[in-house]
This record gives C-alpha cells, structure tokens and sequence, in this order.
C-alpha cells in the first residue's frame, strides 16, 4: 500500500523564527485521515506508557536547564531503573544463559552524533554508557566484554545481573525449555525523541532485548537507523517490538526518510511498515511499532497491529496515546515481555 503525498493548506503549524518554533496545533488531516497534532516544544514522545514518566524527566531537565543529551538521557534512566519493567533494564527477563543483557544508543541532532552498547552484563543504565562511547571515543558501537571493560574504567553504576524474580521464572523456564522453545516471549524497548525549543531533535532506546535470547543476540534497539534515527534537518524515530523485523529494512531510518518527503509522522510511521509488510514473507504478521516526531512539533505513531500505546509531553499535556494499526490484529500486551 502506498501512501499519497499531500500538502495542507489552512492549517496552522509551528514555524521556526529567530532559530525558535513558535505556533499552534494544527487542525488539518493527513492522507489517513488522522488529525495532524503539532505542539510549541518542547516536546517529548516515547514508547508505551511506560514512557510517560521519562519523557517528564526529560522535560524537567531541559527546563533546569540541562542540555537536550541531558534530557534524553535522564528520561531513559528513569525506565531502567525499574525493576518491574521485564522489558528494559536490569529487570529484564534474561537470555538462555540467566543473565539480562542490556543494550541501547543515544543520538544528538546536532552534529549528527551517536554512541551504542551492545550485550552489556551487570550495568544498570546502558544508555549512559552509550553518551560515553559517544562523547569519548572516535566510535559508535561498543559490544560485550569490551563495553563492559569500558564501563568499569568510568566507574559506571553497577547492578545484579539478574533480579531473584527473574531468576525464578528463568529456571522455570530452564526446565521447560524443551516443550516451551517455540513459544519464545515478545519483548519491547523503550524509545524517546525530544525536540527542544531551539529545533534541535535528540533520541535515546535502551532494552533488555528478547526474552531467554540466544546470548550475545542483538537486536535493533542499539542500531542507528534501526530502533533509533534522529536527522537534525527532518525529525527522528523510533521503534519497539520484534527487532528482527525493524533492523532488516532500517526502520527509523525509513520514517524519518519518508517525513523527509513531506509526510506526517502518522503517514510515515504506516508507509514504513506498508514497505516492510510488501517485502517481508510474513506480511503484517511483524509486532513492530513505531514513533516520530518531526521539526514542525508534529508528532505520532503506528503499529503493525491495533493497541500501540505512547507517551506524548509537552508544555500543555502529559498523556498516553493510542496509535492507528495497519492491521486489527491485537499487538499483545505492554511492554511486549510477558510470560
């Protein structure tokens, strides 16, 4: 399914004056027919409700004055550092081996920079780890026992490498392995973009990847262009959900490409997986969700199915969404990692 190009006139959209965005809310409708929402920065969107309560650390940091590096870094920190959460974190439910395995990337609009960890074991926030790689090193990725060495030398807090909750149901798992390996668990991630009053546009994702992965798997949360893309000149996104499915056809990447091409966020988040669905064997049968946000303060999301939830916040609101689905097909529950 190809979705049209369309350009809305009447409606009133943020416009950058003096190097800020200033406006308010559009009213027209994009080629789905979903309301255009477009809001003053700052603004945050995240994956999941779960990322409501990190994109407003995010927001109370850009306003204390930290930097947009800052903001996504600290709104991200929040979600990993809940041990509930059995998709991101050291509350994550662990790879076969018994031990979680963290991953994330951060990326800075400006100057186009990124840094990305890999299988990290036994760290609490791996999103900072990723800033690191970024703001110290001539790299963008590091994996395993090289990230892991990396973050030891800067004194990085640590943390169990598996919680005694997750460590049960892993040994439950464990026996059962032989009759369950087909029923592996979904997972999920969080992803958060920000743009800031100045038009600069940063983004962070961090997980805790597949549930009972093969160690050392890897998915699209700490890919650049895969889980994460932010393009200083258009916007960013990002991606939760089966991450196979994402990095395969560079996902974010792809959204941020068609919004380059004048779509909404909502239009390129569903002509993004229209293009994967036509190539992929498994059509829509995918579990990938995406989220955008663009220069204009223009924001939104789409899954492959019906009941994606994210978190929008701005000066105005702090809320959790509901994004169209390119299927009906129910995507399961929060956050994916359920068993």
């Amino acid at each position: 399914m190809e979705i049209a190009r369309r350009t809305f006139l009447g409606s009133s959209l943020v416009a950058l004056v003096d190097g800020k965005l200033t406006g308010s809310t559009a009213t027209a409708a994009d080629s789905t027919g979903t309301v255009i929402p477009a809001v003053r920065p700052p603004l945050v969107i995240s994956t999941w409700p779960f990322g409501k309560p990190s994109n407003e650390k995010a927001l109370e940091v850009l306003k204390g004055g930290g930097t947009g590096l800052d903001a996504v870094e600290q709104g991200v920190r929040v979600t990993e550092s809940d041990l509930t959460n059995p998709s991101v974190g050291l509350g994550g439910i662990p790879a076969a081996h018994g031990v979680v395995q963290l991953d994330a990337c951060i990326m800075s609009g400006p100057g186009h920079k990124a840094g990305s960890v890999a299988a990290v074991e036994g760290f609490a926030h791996p999103v900072s780890i990723a800033r690191r790689v970024m703001e110290e090193t001539r790299h963008v990725m590091l994996v395993g026992d090289g990230a892991q060495d990396f973050a030891r030398e800067r004194g990085f807090e640590k943390g169990p490498k598996v919680t005694p909750g997750q460590k049960a149901a892993w040994e439950k798992w464990r026996k059962a392995q032989a009759a369950e390996k087909k029923k592996a668990p979904n997972h999920d991630t969080i992803a958060l973009l920000l743009l800031t009053p100045s038009g600069d546009v940063f983004g962070a994702c961090s997980t805790s990847g597949w549930g009972y992965k093969i160690p050392g798997r890897v998915g699209d949360s700490p890919i650049i262009g895969g889980g994460l893309y932010v393009d200083n000149t258009v916007g960013g996104a990002g991606a939760t959900g089966i991450g196979e499915n994402v990095m395969r056809y560079c996902g974010s990447f792809l959204v941020v490409e068609f919004m380059r091409q004048g779509m909404s966020p909502v239009e390129a988040c569903l002509a993004t997986i229209h293009r994967i669905a036509s190539l992929d064997p498994k059509g829509y049968d995918l579990s990938i969700n995406f989220v955008a946000l663009d220069k204009k303060g223009r924001y939104g999301a789409a899954g492959t199915g019906s009941g994606f939830q994210y978190a929008v916040s701005c000066d105005e609101f702090s809320k959790v969404l509901q994004s169209p689905g390119a299927t009906a097909k129910p995507i399961g529950p929060t956050g994916g990692n359920r068993l």
